[in-house]
């Protein structure tokens, strides 16, 4: 798994420095794969990744969750050869009207990806309308854990979480290779200490 991380460091999907999150807190660290769609070979080889842990779950489709989540479910689907549908962020008030794009049958196991975790809120909120549709749902697939409890929030609401990686794992082989200095190994570490959900 190192291999992948330095790519995904070397890509740009992992920063450290300065930076304020949604919530406005200041952050030593800021992960963001959407810039994964300009770079189809990385994609690609997490689309593999993803699809490989996604047969050892088990699951008869997956689904992408808006929008981070859907080029990492295009990915892995083709990969894997793994039907996949997406949930709406809305609904559409014209055409087909659907709130799932892509065919499925009540019954149906989904395996739930997306990029990352921090508080699980963001694939809860995403798996209601699959439910309600008569999928099964018990699994979430990401590629990279924060270690900020989202697996204790899922498990919470009866979901099982599942990563290729944790943030702890990526910045221990980032040190090894001197990508980053273990003074910001340790501000990273401490800063997900202190923020802890559920």
């Amino acid at each position: 798994m190192n291999d992948l991380y330095y790519s995904i460091f070397d890509a740009g999907c992992i920063k450290f420095g300065e930076f304020k999150l949604k919530s406005g807190i200041l952050s030593p660290v800021y992960v963001d794969f959407r810039g994964l769609v300009s770079k189809p070979e990385l994609l690609a080889e997490i689309g593999k990744k993803l699809a490989e842990r996604a047969k050892e779950i088990g699951c008869d489709r997956i689904a992408g969750i808006p929008y981070a989540g859907i080029p990492l479910g295009v990915a892995a689907s083709i990969a894997g050869n793994i039907p996949m549908l997406y949930p709406r962020k809305e609904v559409k008030d014209y055409g087909t009207k659907k709130l799932i794009e892509g065919e499925f049958s009540p019954g149906d196991r989904v395996l739930v990806i997306d990029d990352i975790i921090t508080d699980g809120a963001s694939k809860i909120e995403a798996i209601t309308p699959l439910k309600e549709a008569g999928l099964v749902v018990t699994d979430v697939l990401v590629i990279l854990d924060r270690e900020q409890g989202g697996d204790r929030i899922l498990a919470q609401a009866g979901y099982k979480l599942h990563s290729l990686g944790k943030l702890s794992e990526v910045l221990d082989a980032l040190v090894s290779t001197g990508k980053v200095e273990p003074e910001m190994r340790a501000k990273v570490k401490e800063f997900i200490a202190d923020h802890q959900f559920g």
